[in-house]
């Protein structure tokens, strides 16, 4: 069976070879590297450009860009009919294509991440490798910890003002460098559909731009969402067990509200910089009115206005705009605003790969793609609602256990 065929059901004239072969995996592919790129944004914010009302969501939302890289290049992985091959890609990485650059796009914003980590944690890593050290008669897992801790210090194990003050010097330097390099490791991803000429609905220079925009938004709402779940959730399990663990109880706060607010200023700003754009891309086509508009405008307009204009622009857009904009924010209020957000920004994705693969390169016919909901084999599943699912939860999971490391919780414990 030719791939794409179990979930694409052709409509009028379409050509045999034609099918609907970029599934949900590549829907959720720039997806999942938006929210990298978007993250990172967030958390140089603050090492950039000091806003201090977002330090404590900087350093979560650092941690969180880590846990994310290591899952934006699972969709692909899960979509290769040959998966083992990927790693080609990063073995024989080159500029002249756009997949293939993707391997010295990934390893170069990895190791920024990494070092930036590396230098906000050092102190942490130093204080507890000393602690442990001082340890009599250790068990199995404090050996453990030990060698870890000690092995993450790299040998640097001055923690004095000056030493620290370099950390900090060195943090700013890696986060102003890395914020070009997250927009370009999205912005790719939007190059590789916008230099598809064979595609009408993907062939626009503003692309690239539209992916940049929409990603930061998506990486802000998903740090927001997430640190407000999980500082409320902490929040509530300590009041419950009643413990006070290593700081007090007044110490243990849930999600701050001033810093929701401020995160979610920016949220505003980025959101209606993406909407501007996608919207002045839809109005130039519709003026120049080329060949191909004919087959975008009964798409746009009729076949997909209700995924494009009611799920992506009314209820991804406008109605978070609005519960922002609105006086009086809430945590409540801010919570539903990012969930739709996000479903906006997943929206616009599937309408860019689904909707671009909607018509036939005839231009006399169209397809219809059917998500796959229950799986009866390998090949529905990791195509299907399933696949997407495991991909978007994986970063959670890497995070809970990478949070064992990196403290992203307590002040006391970074610098």
């Amino acid at each position: 069976m030719v791939h794409g065929e179990i979930w694409t059901i052709k409509e009028l004239f379409v050509t045999p070879n034609e099918y609907i072969y970029w599934s949900v995996q590549i829907v959720m592919y720039p997806f999942m590297t938006g929210l990298v790129a978007g993250a990172f944004v967030l958390s140089s914010l603050y090492h950039v450009f000091g806003i201090k009302e977002l330090k404590d969501i900087a350093r979560f939302a650092l941690v969180f860009s880590f846990a994310l890289l290591f899952v934006a290049p699972m969709p692909i992985m899960l979509h290769l009919q040959f998966p083992f091959r990927g790693i080609n890609v990063m073995m024989t990485s080159h500029f002249t294509s756009a997949i293939a650059a993707f391997g010295i796009v990934f390893f170069t914003y990895g190791a920024i991440v990494a070092s930036e980590l590396w230098f906000l944690y050092r102190k942490h890593f130093v204080v507890k490798a000393n602690a442990l050290r001082d340890v009599q008669d250790k068990t199995m897992l404090q050996w453990m910890e030990y060698l870890m801790y000690t092995g993450l210090t790299l040998g640097a194990f001055d923690i004095s003002e000056q030493a620290l003050h370099r950390d900090e010097k060195a943090i700013k330097v890696l986060a102003g460098i890395g914020i070009p390099v997250a927009c370009f490791l999205h912005g790719y991803a939007g190059f590789i559909f916008g230099s598809v000429k064979a595609n009408a609905l993907w062939m626009t220079p503003l692309m690239p731009v539209i992916f940049i925009m929409s990603a930061i938004v998506s990486g802000i709402a998903l740090c927001m969402i997430t640190y407000i779940v999980v500082m409320e959730y902490r929040k509530f399990m300590i009041k419950r067990a009643r413990k006070r663990w290593e700081t007090s109880l007044e110490e243990v706060k849930g999600a701050e509200l001033h810093v929701v607010t401020m995160t979610a200023k920016y949220l505003v700003f980025f959101l209606i910089f993406a909407i501007s754009l996608e919207l002045l891309d839809l109005i130039f086509r519709g003026y120049t009115a080329v060949k191909s508009w004919d087959m975008l405008r009964t798409i746009i307009y009729e076949r997909d206005f209700y995924d494009i204009f009611i799920m992506q622009y009314g209820i991804g857009n406008l109605i978070p705009l609005i519960l922002f904009l609105s006086p009086g924010l809430t945590i409540r209020r801010a919570v539903l605003g990012v969930l739709l957000v996000l479903f906006g920004v997943f929206m616009m994705r599937w309408n860019v790969v689904i909707g671009g693969q909607a018509f036939s390169l005839t231009f006399a016919g169209f397809m219809h793609y059917h998500l796959p909901i229950i799986p009866h084999d390998w090949e529905t599943f990791k195509e299907g609602l399933g696949g997407a699912l495991s991909i978007f939860l994986m970063p959670f999971v890497l995070f809970y256990f990478i949070a064992k490391v990196f403290p992203v919780f307590s002040a006391k414990e970074s610098h």
